[in-house]
């Protein structure tokens, strides 16, 4: 795999005597004695033609310099000979067979040895097979992992599946197969897929979160956030599918369609179980700090978090039902209220739905898109309430609009803006 992936660099230059060559010789080059370096016992776990250090760095360096231009290209058969290296795939299954029978990557435990933990994403099996992004990523940590064992380290490198998924209760719906029959074959084809990339997994510990004795303590997770006040019912607004029979992330719809099967989603409330995160908001967020992670990372950690220091400020309904709360971070701006916005699912605008025929219009287009949706889009629409509400300091009617960009959970579903000069 690895000489195929620097042959395939080599091509995509104009000449193999090129500068951009000759670094990705020596780059490819370090990353192969990398690879192929010794575990914490004996280098011989790992020698091969491809990945024993010194023997691919001059395979590679003259597979560079005989490289082919891009258009020429074709994957090499078993045996065959090209640029004048001749390479033979039953090394791989020679090489990867003598590591499962010698345990060379089972995860050791030795008393004073520091250790590391290298986890990949686990995929969803899907019936297609790996794509080819999941080679990707997985090289990269791959890497990592052979690195901290030639450092000494103890090493745990484990793969599973997300077995749970829609695909594969869709299939059983359409075929009468069991999703337990088509899950486990659908696993079985990865991980030989996997296994014959030659990735120091430890597939002693190969899990499923379809297995009984994994959500056995899901389970128990659970009842422990249940007992704390953690976990409870409430009606929260969601994405539901009838053509799918299930909730759907707002990443699963694209233009108002569950993107499997091209069903009709609409937003609509559900009694479920909810989990209080945001009792610890406050821990979550101060825990971060210290880490040594990419900004980017902890940026989207903090936005997950969703914490932030405002006021909740109550605007009263005229008629003298429920009250508009809207949460600012920005109380000094209340005085440039012009006018409150509610969110379509608000109780506000589905009361005033029941006899206003814009209103309940509006809401009804509203249900077809998904938060994601309605926040990034450029342009913002509305329609008035035909109510209004008191402001809370110059006691001046506020005019309310229905509109969707005001999200209804998290939140209070409310807010408040100033109209421009």
């Amino acid at each position: 795999a690895s000489s195929s992936s620097s042959l395939r660099s080599a091509r995509r230059c104009e000449h193999p005597g090129s500068p951009l060559v000759a670094s990705s010789m020596r780059t490819r080059s370090r990353r192969a004695a990398l690879i192929g370096g010794a575990h914490a016992t004996s280098l011989s776990h790992f020698r091969t033609p491809v990945f024993a250090a010194a023997g691919a760095r001059r395979c590679m360096q003259r597979s560079f310099r005989a490289a082919a231009p891009a258009e020429a290209a074709a994957p090499p058969a078993a045996g065959a000979s090209k640029g004048g290296v001749a390479y033979d795939l039953a090394i791989e299954a020679k090489w990867q067979a003598h590591w499962e029978a010698h345990r060379t990557f089972a995860t050791r435990r030795r008393e004073g040895k520091q250790k590391k933990y290298v986890l990949d994403m686990f995929p969803y099996p899907s019936g297609a097979g790996l794509h080819v992004g999941h080679p990707e990523g997985y090289t990269a940590s791959d890497i990592m992992a052979r690195y901290w064992r030639m450092r000494d380290y103890d090493v745990l490198h484990p793969m599973g599946w997300d077995s749970f998924g829609l695909p594969a209760e869709q299939h059983a719906m359409n075929t009468g197969t069991h999703p337990e029959v088509t899950t486990k074959e659908n696993i079985a084809n990865f991980k030989r897929q996997l296994r014959s990339l030659g990735f120091s997994y430890d597939w002693e510990r190969e899990l499923a979160t379809t297995d009984v004795g994994y959500v056995k303590w899901t389970q128990w997770i659970f009842l422990k956030l249940f007992e704390q006040g953690l976990a409870f019912q409430d009606e929260k607004p969601v994405n539901w599918c009838a053509g799918l029979g299930t909730v759907l992330a707002n990443e699963e719809i694209i233009d108002g369609l569950s993107e499997r099967g091209g069903f009709p989603v609409e937003r609509k409330p559900l009694r479920q179980w909810v989990l209080k995160i945001t009792a610890l908001a406050d821990r979550l967020a101060a825990e971060l700090d210290g880490l040594d992670w990419p900004e980017g990372t902890m940026t989207m950690q903090r936005s997950w978090i969703g914490r932030s220091e405002g006021a909740e400020i109550a605007f009263a309904t005229e008629g003298g039902g429920e009250d508009v709360r809207v949460f600012t971070t920005r109380a000094d701006t209340l005085m440039g209220a012009t006018y409150v916005v509610v969110a379509p699912e608000h109780p506000l605008a589905r009361r005033v739905g029941e006899s206003d025929s814009a209103v309940a219009k509006y809401i009804a287009e509203t249900a077809s898109k998904s938060d994601l949706d309605r926040t990034s889009a450029k342009a913002k629409s509305g329609v008035p309430a035909g109510e209004s509400v008191v402001h809370p300091l110059t006691g001046e009617r506020l005019p309310v609009w229905v509109a969707d960009y005001v999200i209804g959970s998290p939140g209070t579903g409310g807010g408040m803006a100033g109209a421009g000069p």
